[in-house]
């Protein structure tokens, strides 16, 4: 899995998720499309990935669900662990993201949220 783009945006998602604020991800259910992948499953183990490719932690699929954006909870907003204040901020900062990457999205565009928890820290901080 990598979260959002390379670079300082990645290198802070993945640090709010080793430290364990962060449990949870939301993603255009299009991309799947686009990488011909399927959705991730309940207990599915994945490599949570740096700007190298290289694995820094296992993640376990807790939670999947795929509905439009307007009826993504305030509880996974919140477990996405990023400083939002409100549902409202969590909504506005996504569509600015997915704006610049080019994938517009309205209030019925299905999402897929993901919830997670860490279960092996392969990051260098790990070891210390």
């Amino acid at each position: 899995m990598e979260l959002g783009t390379p670079g300082g945006m990645r290198a802070e998602l993945n640090s709010l998720v080793l430290t364990g604020r962060k449990t949870a991800t939301t993603c255009p259910l299009d991309d799947y499309a686009k990488e011909i992948e399927g959705l991730e499953y309940l207990g599915e183990r994945m490599a949570l990935l740096d700007d190298h490719q290289q694995s820094i932690a296992v993640i376990e699929i807790t939670g999947v669900e795929v509905q439009p954006f307007s009826e993504v909870t305030w509880k996974h907003a919140q477990a996405e662990g990023e400083g939002d204040a409100s549902l409202e901020e969590w909504r506005a900062g996504h569509r600015r993201f997915w704006n610049r990457l080019g994938i517009p999205v309205e209030d019925s565009t299905p999402v897929v949220c993901l919830a997670f928890l860490v279960v092996e820290d392969s990051s260098p901080q790990a070891d210390r």
